[in-house]
This record gives structure tokens, C-alpha cells and sequence, in this order.
């Protein structure tokens, strides 16, 4: 056995093989191959090529690893994501070939991060030429303060020192989440929007690393927008399915 592997490895002939089964044996590792390709890789290059660059420009889904954003959203989520929201880009990359649309004012988006590309997920507040200002978590848009009313999600949430209110954006509301006993920046501003960007805040105010830290996020850096929970599974829980959230309108 130890010789018959030496002259293989080696491309001589088996001794007790004749001519014509020699032959055969050396056209047969190529004919699996062949037919490997011809039925099983080529048609799964195919369909990595229409798939991946449609995933890329059409939709895809956005798993929420933290709480930043909660109670809208919370870790264990996956989210929708419509690419087509605002525009169409070249896939794989954030080049807009069109645009028809822009981010409004409590809209949740998806954008990559100013300060090092991570991916995020927030809620948009400020629009271009807005002045955006917090005192003690209670924003303030163009100089007039936002409206905060008491919550009816503030029953999903326990703990001394959380405050849980809807937030009466112009044109939208929404909860947010406010935790008195964390260290966070709760005072800001005013901050004057630059044009072609946008001002995002996380829902949960004091657990948040969002545009009070890296900046206001230029246009061409968001990937799309959210408004809708497709799946849930908890992580504190050995990822345990969380039926309640499953297609969830995100407020």
C-alpha cells in the first residue's frame, strides 16, 4: 500500500492496472470536477451573483445587538431594512445612482457611523439647517422644546430611576427611555445641522453613542430605513423566540 502511494504521489503507474485503465483513472478526477462545477458551483456562483448585489441594493435585515434604541427596540431583534427608502446605489458601496426621497424627522435609519464605519440603527431628529439642543434629556428643535406625554410602554420596564415617555417629534411620536442613575450627556447645544446631513439620536437617551458624540451623519452614509420588527429571539434567554415582537411595527 505504502508503494502503491509512492508511485502515485510520485505520477507513475500502477503496475497491475492495464494501459486503458490508467488512462481512465487519470480522466476521472477531471470529470468529477466538471460535473462538480456544471451542477452544483455554477448555478450557486449564479445565483451569488444576482443575490448578493440585489441584497445589496434592494433590502436586507439588521440584527439590534444593544439597547440603545430601546424600548423601540431591543438586543435580539432583527429588523427590515428598505435600501429603496431614499435612493438606489451601486452595490456594494454607498455611490447613489438616484435619488427620490430623504430621511424625515422620527424616521429610524441605518447608517454607517462617521467616526469608524460601524453600522448603526436611530432615529432621525434633526434635518439640514435644524438646531437641535437638550437640557436635562428634553430636546428642543429650532428653538421650540418637544412635548413629552407618559408612555403606556413604560409598564415593559422595571428598575428605579427609569423614565419611560413619548416624545412628540413635529410630525411623529415615539417612546424613549431615560435612566436617571446612569452618567450620560443630557445637556447639549445648540447644534446647527450642516447641509446634506442628518442629526440621530438612540431612543434609549442615556445608553446611547449616537450624534451628541460622533457628529451629524452625512446623507450619502445611510444605507436605508427600518419600520418594521421581523424576529425576535431573546439572548438573556438561550435565544429564546419572542413571538410578541414578530412583525412589529417599529413606533
Amino acid at each position: 500500500m505504502v508503494d502503491m502511494f509512492i508511485i502515485l504521489r510520485a505520477g507513475g503507474n500502477l503496475p497491475f492496472a492495464s494501459g486503458s485503465e490508467q488512462a481512465q483513472m487519470k480522466i476521472l478526477p477531471k470529470s468529477l470536477v466538471l460535473r462538480l462545477w456544471r451542477e452544483w458551483l455554477r448555478p450557486l456562483a449564479l445565483a451569488a451573483a444576482v443575490v448578493f448585489p440585489l441584497k445589496s441594493s434592494l433590502a436586507e435585515w439588521n440584527y439590534i445587538p444593544s439597547a440603545s434604541m430601546a424600548p423601540s427596540l431591543v438586543p435580539g431583534d432583527l429588523v427590515w431594512v428598505n435600501k429603496l427608502a431614499y435612493d438606489l446605489k451601486v452595490p456594494f458601496t454607498t455611490w447613489h445612482l438616484a435619488e427620490w426621497g430623504d430621511p424625515r424627522r422620527g424616521e429610524v435609519a441605518v447608517f454607517y457611523s462617521p467616526a469608524d464605519g460601524t453600522r448603526l440603527v436611530k432615529r432621525v431628529i434633526g434635518l439640514p439647517g435644524d438646531a437641535i439642543e437638550s437640557r436635562q434629556d428634553r430636546l428642543y428643535v429650532n428653538g421650540a422644546p418637544v412635548a413629552y406625554t407618559p408612555s403606556s410602554a413604560g409598564r415593559e420596564i422595571s428598575g428605579a430611576g427609569v423614565i419611560v415617555a413619548e416624545e412628540n417629534l413635529p410630525g411623529r411620536t415615539h417612546p424613549v427611555m431615560i435612566q436617571l442613575r446612569r452618567p450620560a450627556l443630557r445637556t447639549f447645544g445648540p447644534v446647527r445641522v450642516p447641509a446634506g446631513c442628518y442629526f440621530m439620536l438612540g431612543d434609549n437617551r442615556d445608553d446611547s453613542h449616537d450624534s451628541r458624540y460622533f457628529g451629524c451623519v452625512p446623507r450619502q452614509r445611510i444605507i436605508g430605513r427600518t419600520a418594521t420588527v421581523i424576529a425576535s429571539a431573546d439572548p438573556a434567554h438561550w435565544l429564546r423566540p419572542r413571538g410578541d415582537r414578530l412583525l412589529r411595527a417599529i413606533p
